[in-house]
C-alpha cells in the first residue's frame, strides 16, 4: 500500500511539472505577456492554424485533467471513485486518440521536413522572431512529455473504431480549417503546401494521414507492451 501511495505521489508530481511546462510553453507560443511576433500573431487564424499550437493546447488539457484526478485521489479519497469514473475515460481518450498520435506526428513531421528543407516548414526568417528554445518547446520537448505520460500512467485505449474515428475527425477538421484559412486569406499554415500541385497535395495529405494513424497504433501497442510487462513483474 505504501509503495502504491509513493508511486501515486510521484506520478502526481510529474503530472504537475508537466502541466507547468505545458502552460508555460503555450503562453510563450501565444506571446504572453508581451508578444515579439505581432505580425505573425495578427494573420488570419493566428496561432490556431498551426497543428503545433493545437497540439500544445491538447497537452495542456490532458495535464489539467491528470492533475485534477491525481489531486482528488490523494487529497479527497472519498471522492476518488466518483471523479475517476467520469474523468479517467475522458483523460484516456484524449491521450490515446489525440495527444499521443498528434504529438508524435508534430515532432517527427516537423524535424523530418526541417532536415530535408527547413524553408518548407520553418523559414530562416523565423529565427529572428522565435528564439531557439521556443522552437524546441513547440517541436522537441513535446516528445519526452508523451513518453513520460506513457510510462507513468496506464491509459486504457478505446475500441479501435472509436479511437480511429476520433482521430480521423480531428484530422479532417484540421484539414478543412487550413484550407478555409487559405481560401479566406491566401495564407498557407505551412510553406510546404504552397509548393505542391493539387495532385501533390492529395498525395501529401494521404501520406500524412497514414502516418498519423500508424502513430495511433504505435501508442496502443506501446501501452499494451509496457503495462503488460510491468503487471507481469508485479505478480
Amino acid at each position: 500500500m505504501a509503495l502504491g501511495l509513493r508511486a501515486k505521489r510521484a506520478a502526481a508530481l510529474l503530472h504537475f511539472l508537466c502541466l507547468i511546462w505545458a502552460v508555460f510553453a503555450l503562453t510563450q507560443n501565444l506571446g504572453l505577456p508581451k508578444s515579439v511576433r505581432k505580425e505573425q500573431d495578427n494573420t488570419y487564424g493566428g496561432q490556431w492554424k498551426h497543428l503545433t499550437f493545437l497540439n500544445q493546447v491538447l497537452q495542456a488539457i490532458l495535464y489539467v485533467l491528470c492533475v485534477i484526478i491525481d489531486g482528488v485521489a490523494l487529497c479527497l479519497p472519498s471522492k476518488d471513485k466518483t471523479v475517476s469514473r467520469t474523468m479517467v475515460p475522458i483523460r484516456d481518450y484524449i491521450f490515446s486518440a489525440f495527444v499521443f498520435p498528434v504529438g508524435l506526428f508534430v515532432a517527427v513531421a516537423f524535424w523530418s521536413l526541417y532536415a530535408y528543407d527547413r524553408e518548407l516548414v520553418y523559414p530562416k526568417e523565423l529565427d529572428n522572431i522565435n528564439p531557439t528554445w521556443l522552437n524546441h518547446s513547440m517541436h522537441t520537448t513535446i516528445l519526452p512529455l508523451l513518453f513520460i505520460e506513457l510510462f507513468i500512467c496506464a491509459h486504457k485505449y478505446p475500441g479501435r473504431i472509436k479511437g480511429i474515428l476520433g482521430l480521423s475527425f480531428f484530422a479532417l477538421t484540421y484539414l478543412t480549417w487550413i484550407l478555409w484559412v487559405h481560401h479566406k486569406s491566401g495564407i498557407w499554415a505551412y510553406p510546404v503546401l504552397g509548393v505542391l500541385s493539387q495532385c501533390g497535395m492529395i498525395v501529401f495529405f494521404s501520406v500524412m494521414f497514414s502516418v498519423l494513424i500508424t502513430f495511433y497504433f504505435l501508442g496502443e501497442q506501446l501501452t499494451k507492451w509496457l503495462w503488460a510487462r510491468r503487471r507481469k513483474k508485479c505478480t
